[in-house]
């Protein structure tokens, strides 16, 4: 029997380029989405991510590259991939006229597929609001009717740039449940978001993206596990007081430290020796306290690590 060809993976990005007058937004970009898994982008404003999703999306023509998005390409099959892909903007524009109902309706209308229009809004916890107009809705409530508008379509691809900023927690955990619904059926979700539990949570794989290149790539786990680090300790000191990063970064157990704003962050093995050996160098500095916390390590830690910033740096 000839060999069984395996299906093309959901998403492929090659040597990605975009510029904006003298700006490169995407800088030789390369991404690879596996189907049936959850892949999110992470990065400051202005790291190339939005920019990376709308050609993805076919909404922005690239400078140089190759996008394949279901093994098809935009400039070939932009009919056939319009009828597979689901895509919710950062910000959607959307009547304030029409009702929910009608809202999903009228998107229903661009798919010769769709699924039913009470299906998706039992899916997106919306029943009681099905004849309330667009403008009669809170802030989670549009979000989920925007996520509902790129899902009655039936995507085998979902496209979700930032959906939960601005929301309050249980409207971002209830968007979760639907990433999560989405994704048990076996379907493909590519999310940008500055969230950091929202990426641990939902993304099985994660590409950092800085200055429109992916400067790390990997599981959650294995990002945070690169750093070699059991906890991070933050501190501020009184009186403006201050230490310099080499005499942190000599206390045994410091992998690193950095100083943002007056908080001095520092990773550590062996948090019952480092901590106890930090304080010490502090004390004999004749330095106090203001504040001291610890926290396990997060994606967060890690892109400063790699960048020497925060993720929602602007």
């Amino acid at each position: 029997m000839p060999p069984v060809a395996s299906p093309p993976r959901a998403l492929e990005v090659r040597g990605l380029v975009k510029r904006y007058g003298d700006v490169t937004a995407v800088n030789g970009l390369d991404l690879a989405v596996e189907p049936g898994e959850c892949f999110g982008l992470l990065g400051p404003n202005g790291a190339g991510k939005t920019t990376t999703i709308e050609i993805c999306e076919g909404l922005t023509e690239p400078d140089a590259g190759e996008v394949f998005v279901l093994g098809r390409r935009w400039d070939r099959d932009e009919r056939a991939l319009r009828e597979r892909l689901g895509i919710a903007l950062q910000e959607t524009q959307l009547s304030d006229k029409l009702t929910v109902r009608e809202t999903l309706e009228l998107f229903r209308s661009f798919y010769a597929h769709p699924r039913t229009v009470d299906d998706v809004i039992a899916l997106v916890s919306l029943a009681e609001k099905q004849g309330a107009r667009i403008n009669e809705l809170s802030g989670g409530q549009k979000q989920r009717l925007d996520v509902a508008c790129a899902l009655v379509g039936d995507p085998e691809l979902l496209f979700l740039d930032e959906p939960t900023t601005g929301l309050d927690p249980q409207s971002r955990r209830q968007l979760w449940d639907l990433v999560e619904q989405f994704k048990a059926t076996g379907r493909t979700v590519l999310l940008t978001t500055h969230y950091m539990d929202e990426a641990e949570r939902l993304a099985d794989r994660v590409a950092i993206v800085d200055h429109g290149r992916v400067i790390a790539l990997g599981t959650p786990q294995e990002l945070i596990a690169s750093l070699g680090a059991e906890y991070v300790v933050a501190f501020s000191l009184a009186h403006e007081g201050t230490v310099s990063l080499e005499t942190l970064r000599a206390v045994d157990g410091v992998r690193a430290a950095r100083v943002d704003a007056g908080t001095y962050e520092v990773q550590v093995t062996a948090i019952h020796h480092a901590l106890p050996a930090l304080l010490g160098t502090l004390e004999r500095s004749g330095l106090a306290l203001s504040q001291l916390s610890t926290h396990s390590p997060t994606l967060e830690d890690v892109f400063v690590s790699l960048t020497g910033r925060a993720l929602r740096d602007g």
